[in-house]
């Protein structure tokens, strides 16, 4: 099976290209800038034309490479790229799907740059983009037998340097194991599936606390530290007007903070998202159908006792790698109205009256229950879970 996906590298470049990707990255944020702002002032001038397209703006690459001829030292079709982004930005904004493109900025701690040239793996760890030669990079294996689509070049806020590339390649579907689970979806807990039958059956929420708490620690440095910056600009500014204005990137001391908290909180991204994909890729390869339930995890966060707790569970995240991984390895993935399902015992499918009346506190707080009918004892989440399984296999069968 033919199928698209998202590989990302790490990129280790010399200083010299260092500096190209610098010129890049700088040539890809002009080329924007120069055709949205000929978008803006001809619909200042005539607001009843039309915009100008995606071909009419690449028309337009060959004169502006003459007038700056720095812009050769880029890859070609990144500037198609740029241009095909405008042209979605605003083909959404006539469709009120999205605001006003905006500029970009220099100053912006994120940049990138997308190209669909070929890449060619020159030995283990190197790899050769087009303008900036062979380059550093990590795991290159992952690129072979893989035919690419696009690349995109990018420099985090933390100073990393990344590469991700759309690929085409070829999956084979997984074996049938003829098993078949439903799961419920915690705080607590990450994942319970129905056929639990203890806690290490159970997938536990991601926890990086170490790393949490000095992310938080150098937040906290960071806020202090431009504060402090900013107030000093400013007096600095008032008191000496005859001399040449300061600006806050004159201070490097909140820059440092800036850049160490964002390779903590990108190191805490990096291992939720390891984590999850472990966990979803085992569940894939052990069911054949897998009946999860359709929270709504924006409306949940409402509640702030729990909004920190549901964000760092990424339910939407488990969902969405199941939903692909399913497509791609020949499962199933059923999604279910999660309504009652922890308030209905799966023994008899009676609805619990004597969770009427609970107010949230109390309703999470009851972990084990006995049903009131049939006298089944029940573990709330396992107890969910079994409902889900049930509501997709018969949402399967009709």
């Amino acid at each position: 099976m033919q199928v698209t996906k998202g590989i990302r590298l790490r990129l280790y470049p010399n200083q010299h290209q260092k500096e190209q990707l610098r010129q890049l990255f700088g040539n890809d944020r002009k080329v924007w800038n120069l055709m949205l702002a000929m978008a803006n002032t001809r619909y200042q001038n005539n607001p009843a034309s039309h915009f100008v397209g995606r071909c009419a703006m690449d028309a337009l690459l060959p004169r502006l490479k003459e007038e700056m001829p720095y812009l050769k030292e880029s890859d070609s079709t990144s500037f198609q790229i740029v241009d095909r982004q405008l042209s979605y930005a605003f083909k959404r904004l006539f469709k009120h799907q999205g605001g006003h493109p905006r500029f970009h900025s220099r100053k912006s701690t994120k940049q990138s740059y997308t190209g669909k040239s070929k890449l060619k793996i020159l030995a283990k760890r190197y790899i050769k983009i087009p303008k900036l030669g062979c380059i550093k990079s990590s795991k290159t294996g992952r690129l072979q037998n893989v035919k690419v689509k696009e690349y995109t070049v990018c420099l985090m806020p933390s100073g990393h340097y990344v590469l991700s590339v759309v690929v085409q390649c070829e999956i084979q579907a997984l074996p049938k194991t003829g098993k078949v689970v439903g799961l419920d979806l915690g705080s607590a807990d990450l994942i319970i599936p129905s056929d639990a039958t203890s806690d290490e059956d159970k997938f536990k929420k991601f926890t990086a606390k170490a790393l949490k708490a000095k992310a938080n620690l150098w937040q906290s440095r960071f806020s202090r530290r431009k504060y402090r910056a900013t107030v000093s600009v400013r007096q600095f500014n008032h008191n000496h007007p005859e001399l040449p204005q300061m600006e806050l990137n004159d201070y490097s001391n909140w820059q440092r903070a800036r850049q160490h908290k964002a390779r903590l909180q990108e190191a805490i991204k990096n291992k939720r998202a390891g984590y999850l994909q472990r966990i979803t890729t085992e569940l894939v390869h052990k069911y054949d159908v897998i009946a999860i339930e359709d929270l709504r995890a924006k409306n949940m966060m409402k509640n702030h006792n729990l909004a920190g707790s549901i964000a760092n569970a990424s339910w939407r995240k488990v969902r969405d790698l199941l939903s692909y991984k399913c497509a791609w390895y020949g499962k199933q993935l059923v999604v279910v109205n999660p309504q009652n399902t922890s308030r209905i015992c799966h023994n008899c499918g009676r609805l619990q009256e004597q969770f009427k009346g609970l107010s949230e506190h109390e309703w999470l707080a009851k972990r084990n229950w006995q049903c009131e009918v049939c006298g089944a004892k029940q573990d709330r989440d396992v107890n969910a879970a079994k409902n889900i399984l049930s509501r997709g296999l018969e949402k399967l069968n009709h």
